[in-house]
């Protein structure tokens, strides 16, 4: 469930909340991206084991629960000594008389009374007159080894007690796992990811094998999770059902179509058409919810759907062509996305075209393109229906209405799979831009 209240997201999103309004064009490419990120807020702050924390933004600070390390420990493998040589072999005690040695491992306790770690590869042992073991230096000891305090972790040498370690907002790596876990934490407070819900339609569809005419191979279901997850989403699973009004009212509405928490946004594919087998906005109606987003001024994948049901949870409807899906889900999914992880808004880059491009009245074009030398290029086989050119792709163009002429700067966005490029410039600072995700 969204954290969220409904009476509270009013202010700027509910005063342009339904596009189109009667009478009135399809919001354009930038509007739909600014209504998609301003009708979200993000959702409530979530306590997960360590396991499961990588990947999400700290909301609370980690400090350590003690120092670090929390005793004075050994470096190396080898004989804790105090005093001068040769040294008496002693068994293990906490306390390490002067003119005595005890063997130690790497991280073990250093006695009370060492003085030094003296290196395995440096001592030997050797029985005395009276029967007794004594350490003694050998050939391979280094000069002036061993030296005091040499190879003895000081306790607190890496943090003292209660210092921070990981602020809150850091995006937590593996290795930041690791530091909770030596600074004594087993759970992290941390921003809640969306859960996304998928619904796969189609009658017409195949999941395997080659389509004979009149069929089609499913091109959503193996991807359209792992786009999510590079989103900032988390899967929910997915639904594959028919065309008819029934499947469609069960699936968007139904607390049945996916296991666990109901997700927090469900995206669907296809039946956002205005023919008898697409029903989006008929389930949406009948489930009380709105049309926040109905149609957007961009080619391809003008009739993507943005909508929010009564309980706070978002639909979103894509294309059934699969790269006018693509450019809807980056275009509205993205930023929503976005704004339920609490991460602001992404910014638009830009790039010199390497190609005239005409113009498309009334319509932003979206077309997948590849960076050379500073420059964009449009790649080939971009048709609604086609995916070989977005195969290819280091970014998305936005082409303006007007079009763009070679060698004039064109609005770009990095595609959810690719690294950061420093080609695209940011269009807030005009400076080479690091800070694209992967």
């Amino acid at each position: 469930m969204l954290a969220q209240d409904t009476a509270t997201i009013g202010s700027s999103s509910e005063l342009r909340s339904a596009w189109p309004p009667s009478g009135h064009p399809s919001p354009t490419w930038l509007e739909a991206r600014q209504l998609a990120f301003d009708c979200a807020v993000p959702l409530a702050p979530v306590e997960v084991p360590l396991a499961l924390a990588a990947g999400h933004a700290l909301t609370r600070n980690v400090s350590a629960l003690q120092e670090l390390p929390h005793y004075d420990s050994s470096a190396m493998d080898g004989w804790a000594i105090n005093g001068d040589g040769p040294w008496i072999l002693a068994g293990h005690e906490p306390f390490l008389r002067p003119g005595s040695a005890s063997v130690i491992a790497t991280g073990g306790l250093v006695p009370v009374g060492s003085q030094s770690i003296l290196r395995k590869e440096s001592g030997q042992i050797h029985q005395d007159a009276d029967g007794s073991l004594l350490l003694r230096l050998t050939d391979n000891a280094k000069e002036g080894e061993p030296g005091l305090g040499q190879h003895i972790r000081l306790a607190g040498e890496e943090a003292a007690a209660g210092e921070v370690l990981i602020p809150a907002g850091t995006t937590l790596n593996p290795g930041h796992i690791a530091l909770a876990a030596v600074a004594g934490h087993d759970n992290l407070h941390v921003q809640a990811k969306p859960m996304v819900g998928i619904v796969l339609t189609g009658s017409e569809v195949v999941t395997s094998g080659v389509p004979e005419p009149g069929h089609v191979r499913d091109t959503f279901g193996p991807q359209l999770g792992t786009v999510i997850s590079l989103l900032g989403g988390t899967p929910a699973g997915s639904l594959r059902i028919g065309d008819s009004y029934p499947e469609w009212l069960a699936a968007i509405g139904g607390s049945d179509a996916f296991p666990g928490r109901m997700p927090d946004l469900t995206i669907t594919t296809g039946g956002t058409g205005c023919s008898g087998t697409d029903h989006f906005r008929a389930a949406i109606a009948a489930l009380g919810g709105r049309l926040l987003v109905d149609g957007i001024a961009m080619r391809p994948g003008h009739p993507a759907v943005l909508a929010r049901l009564p309980d706070g949870r978002f639909v979103v409807g894509l294309p059934g062509n699969p790269l006018a899906a693509m450019m809807a889900l980056i275009t509205m999914g993205a930023p929503l996305l976005e704004a339920l992880g609490g991460r602001p808004l992404s910014a638009i880059g830009q790039v010199t075209s390497a190609a005239d491009v005409d113009p498309c009245p009334g319509r932003t074009r979206l077309i997948p393109c590849t960076f050379i030398e500073g420059l964009a290029f449009p790649t080939s086989h971009t048709g609604p229906g086609m995916m070989r050119g977005l195969a290819w792709a280091d970014g998305v163009m936005a082409v303006p209405p007007a079009g763009v002429q070679s060698g004039e700067p064109v609005s770009v966005l990095p595609l959810p799979w690719t690294q950061a490029n420093e080609t695209i410039l940011s269009t807030t600072n005009r400076a080479r831009s690091s800070a694209w995700p992967a």
